[in-house]
This record gives structure tokens, sequence and C-alpha cells, in this order.
């Protein structure tokens, strides 16, 4: 069956995703400090803004990650459980054996959100002349 296979892919691309917001923050924040060009890079910092900005916008409107739905639906297509919490949820819980409230996590992605706008500010991109 393809779906296994689909569902894992997809968990992939999730992990992927989260990587990308929180190692790109690091390394604007790095590359600020040690005054790394390619930190302003106009497509790498609008991606990063509207990365982080669709999960802030999924958060407080109650959303639910597309990936993760995808991910979840094809489990149960495979004969298995899907997600009955958010996709960070579920694997926060698997690691620190805890189950957090909703609202943390949407605190959370909203601090964190802040922080990349207050980054941006302090590190805006390069708008190119071309």
């Amino acid at each position: 069956m393809m779906y296994p296979f689909l569902a894992d892919l997809i968990l992939v691309l999730h992990a992927l995703f989260i990587t990308f917001v929180i190692l790109g923050f690091v390394l604007v924040l790095i590359g600020m400090f040690r005054r790394w060009d390619w930190i302003k890079n106009l497509w790498f910092r609008l991606s990063h803004l509207l990365a982080i900005g669709i999960v802030v916008a999924e958060s407080w409107f109650g959303g639910i990650c597309p990936l993760t739905a995808w991910e979840s639906r094809l489990r149960e297509a495979a004969g298995g459980v899907g997600y009955t919490q958010s996709f960070i949820q579920h694997w926060l819980h698997k690691i620190v054996f805890y189950d957090f409230a909703p609202r943390v996590f949407t605190a959370a992605y909203t601090v964190f959100g802040i922080f990349v706008l207050i980054v941006w500010a302090c590190v805006p991109p390069r708008f190119s002349r071309r």
C-alpha cells in the first residue's frame, strides 16, 4: 500500500517545514551578529515570514495544518490511527510525556512570530534593484 509511505513522506515534509521555521530564525540571528550577507536575501526572508505567518494564523483561527490533516487521513486510510491533536502537540507529548493546552501553542507561535517580525525590523531584507 502507498498510504503508509505517503503519510511518512508528509511527516518528513512537515518536519522539514518546522526545521526551516526554527533554523531559519536561528541562522538569521547568528547572521545578524556575524554579518552574513545571505541572511538579507529577500526570497529567503519572505518565505520564512510567510511560513511562520501561516502557523500563527492557523493557530489563532483554530485551523488545522493541511500537512497534519493529510498525514492523518493517510494513516487512517492505511488502517492506522490519525492524530487526535495537532502535529506539534502529538510529537511534543511523545517527547516530553506531557499534554500542553492548545492555548500554550497559540501563545508560543504568536511570540515566535513577533520575534521574527522584530528581527525582520532589525535586519531588513535587501530588496534587489533589478
